[in-house]
């Protein structure tokens, strides 16, 4: 295994994270204690979950996949030895906190970042995770009105409803890292202009640096590449990818809508849409066909090239099986070389994010 620095801190982190979202939905309690159990013995130690996961979330399963970490954490007594990130839930003007997620907090008003909610959510996520702190502690997505989940264009709206400051939810979470509970802080899903206001606000006002940004990250969706990148580098704040295999479409298996079982675009056909479009598919089969050039299966040749980025702190994946998992961290043994990018760039710029 690989590892780098969890952004200024000492903490150091697998450069693959399992991620968690399958807990206690799409895998059992004890398919899951057996997936952690095999990715913490090949090394990793960076695990990713957040409070209203498994997903897609809903209410009969709310917080299962913290509470199955919790439930391993205790049983293999390793606190000391996990870096574990979760996330607090948002209120989202055209996201899923809009509508959904009723069951967290009641949701609505009560889904935004004030002080009574960061504190209550971070209680539940400790009591599920059966931990005292949080390694690192991330905000889902913004409460602001920006293009998230498959949207790409922002739309301004001259009335929008209020949303909690960045400088007030700043200080919010100083008190909850000076309070113990939390170590570092971290954004998902988020903006340039989010990113720069969060990090200037805290040099400016001797507040808590976030230390990571977790945004969608793979061959069909380079979004990030375009602004968030530079912050990245020159901030010293990295990237948690998430969905490398844009959902698992980057494996090819999907090709010919091959749906396997648990997949989830066998469970929730309608859901996850932004990961299976027509344009995607096209680009998704040119980097299949790629993969095989160099003697790779698609999903480690995918990996490879986000494992290989420069801005990347971890690469969190998710699996539902220990075939995936093996063939998934096979990817951190290779080498993303010159020609490999070469033939990357020549498909994506001929039809750049296609799967955003």
């Amino acid at each position: 295994m690989k590892f780098s620095k969890l952004g200024f801190s000492n903490i150091k982190v697998s450069k693959i994270c399992l991620g968690t979202m399958t807990f206690g939905e799409q895998n059992t309690k004890r398919e899951s204690f057996e997936i952690m159990d095999y990715a913490n013995e090949k090394g990793v130690n960076f695990f990713d979950t957040a409070e209203m996961y498994p997903s897609y979330p809903k209410k009969e399963t709310y917080g299962m996949s913290e509470k199955i970490i919790g439930e391993w954490v205790k049983k293999k007594n390793n606190r000391d030895k996990i870096v574990i990130a979760s996330k607090i839930a948002s209120n989202h003007p055209k996201g899923i906190g809009a509508t959904k997620l009723s069951w967290i907090r009641k949701g609505g008003e009560n889904l935004k970042f004030n002080k009574k909610n960061l504190n209550q959510a971070i209680n539940q996520s400790l009591k599920r995770l059966k931990t005292d702190y949080i390694d690192l502690y991330q905000l889902h997505w913004p409460e602001r009105n920006v293009p998230i989940f498959g949207q790409l264009d922002f739309e301004y709206t001259k009335n929008e409803k209020r949303w909690t400051p960045i400088l007030e939810i700043l200080e919010n979470l100083q008190e909850v890292i000076n309070s113990g509970k939390v170590r570092h802080i971290g954004i998902s899903n988020e903006t340039p202009w989010g990113f720069l206001n969060f990090l200037n606000l805290a040099k400016e006002k001797k507040l808590p640096k976030i230390s990571t940004i977790q945004n969608g990250y793979s061959l069909v969706n380079r979004i990030f590449d375009l602004a968030n990148s530079e912050i990245s580098l020159r901030e010293k704040c990295g990237l948690l990818a998430y969905s490398p295999l844009a959902g698992g479409r980057l494996s090819g298996k999907y090709i010919k809508n091959k749906n396997t079982e648990k997949s989830r675009y066998t469970l929730w056909p309608k859901r996850f849409s932004r990961h299976n479009t027509i344009r995607g598919e096209v680009a998704i089969k040119k980097y299949v066909q790629l993969s095989k050039k160099y003697n790779l299966k698609p999903s480690v040749f995918a990996n490879a090239f986000v494992l290989n980025r420069p801005f990347l702190t971890s690469s969190i994946i998710g699996v539902t099986s220990l075939r995936q998992l093996n063939e998934n961290l096979s990817s951190i043994n290779i080498n993303f070389n010159e020609e490999m990018m070469r033939d990357v760039q020549n498909i994506h710029l001929s039809d750049p994010n296609p799967c955003y």
